[in-house]
């Protein structure tokens, strides 16, 4: 069994040793080429594995890249650094004036994927005479409705596009992840119950106590690290605050059983505008942005390449092979849906830019969070 530091030790090898390699042969985007990289060595692996069964030095790699807890690693370790790190550079008087948008496509248009995803893919299991209770297809409506913020984030940092479409997409792609994952677990938890016990009271109950708790927990903790960094004008300590604030908030929401990742969020937009404005100096400023920014460089790089690697984990049974390809138009069909409903809904109040439907539609990327809660399953 891999202790956590052999963990870490070869995510970074591996990191390090394919971004020197992309960046000096390959020139692709960095996360880009990590991704196929990764996705290269795990299919050469397989290959090797197959082709000689008995040589003992790729078996021992390859189940040393398998002992790599991929769900865990992301939603109990990355995860609350990337997302506090990419909402430090939410602009809150930018996220306040789109609240009611980012709040309806981060709820309701998760809700409302969901449940075309879970009827859609039911529907076709049916015909493809594959066994799929109703729960279950609602579980991966859950899984594969919330896009990926840490990739849509990546992108946003590498194309000009207008203030307002800008926040619309990254502020859904910050906190629809965590109602998603909420939902999820709810969901989940309806799946393996037996016998009807789990009611749409309960459902409600739930759904309000995870997320509302998650984000009274990060407004609380925030707020704690917000006045304890206002008394000091130290970088370091006000660095190492920062890192305990996320740490600390993850943990203390597991514990509580409330969203982690809405409450990392919360805390996170609190002390990169009021944090900045009122308890940071310049120097401070510069360098908890700075950290954050280079950790957000470093874990997407991990992240990528641990998306590439993992084939190594996911069985393949052909005889899902329909079903697995029917559920790609589902999926863009339901995305579509949950974009554009509440986007027109929304038009009697607020102006959109030109193409928003198309743009956020496409652009409604799925990444490690779904990989990550599926393997959770398991």
């Amino acid at each position: 069994m891999l202790s956590l530091f052999d963990v870490i030790a070869i995510l970074l090898v591996l990191t390090a040793s394919f971004a020197w390699i992309n960046h000096v042969v390959l020139g692709l985007p960095n996360q880009i080429g990590l991704l196929l990289m990764g996705l290269l060595a795990s299919l050469v692996l397989v290959a090797v594995e197959l082709a000689f069964p008995d040589a003992p030095v790729f078996h021992e790699i390859s189940t040393l890249l398998r002992g790599i807890d991929f769900s865990d690693t992301l939603l109990n370790g990355m995860l609350g650094f990337l997302l506090f790190a990419g909402a430090l550079q939410i602009d809150l008087s930018r996220l306040r004036s789109r609240r009611w948008i980012v709040g309806t496509m981060a709820t309701l248009g998760v809700f409302i994927s969901t449940a075309l995803v879970g009827t859609g893919f039911w529907l076709a299991a049916k015909l493809f005479g594959i066994a799929m209770p109703f729960a279950w297809a609602l579980v991966f409506g859950a899984l594969i409705s919330p896009t990926d913020p840490i990739a849509v984030l990546s992108t946003l940092k590498t194309i000009s596009i207008p203030e307002s479409l800008e926040m619309d997409i990254s502020g859904e792609a910050l906190f629809n992840d965590g109602v998603g994952v909420v939902l999820f677990t709810i969901l989940l938890a309806a799946a393996t119950t037996a016998g009807g016990e789990f009611g749409p009271i309960e459902f409600a109950r739930l759904f309000a106590v995870e997320a509302g708790g998650g984000a009274l927990l990060g407004l609380v903790t925030g707020y704690i690290a917000y006045r304890g960094m206002r008394m000091l004008d130290d970088y370091p300590i006000e660095v190492l605050i920062s890192i305990a604030l996320v740490t600390g908030t993850y943990a203390l929401a597991a514990r509580l059983h409330v969203s982690g990742p809405i409450a990392v969020v919360a805390c996170g937009v609190l002390i990169g505008n009021r944090g900045a404005e009122l308890a940071m100096s310049d120097v401070t400023r510069r360098y908890l942005f700075g950290f954050w920014t280079l950790i957000d460089e470093m874990l997407n790089s991990v992240l990528f390449l641990l998306i590439g690697i993992e084939v190594l984990v996911l069985g393949a049974d052909l005889t899902l092979a329909p079903l697995a390809l029917a559920a790609i138009p589902i999926v863009l069909i339901a995305r579509f849906l949950s974009v554009s409903l509440p986007i027109n809904l929304l038009r009697l109040g607020y102006r959109f830019e030109r193409g928003t439907v198309r743009i956020l539609t496409w652009g409604g990327v799925r990444g490690g969070i779904s990989v990550a809660l599926v393997l959770a399953i398991s």
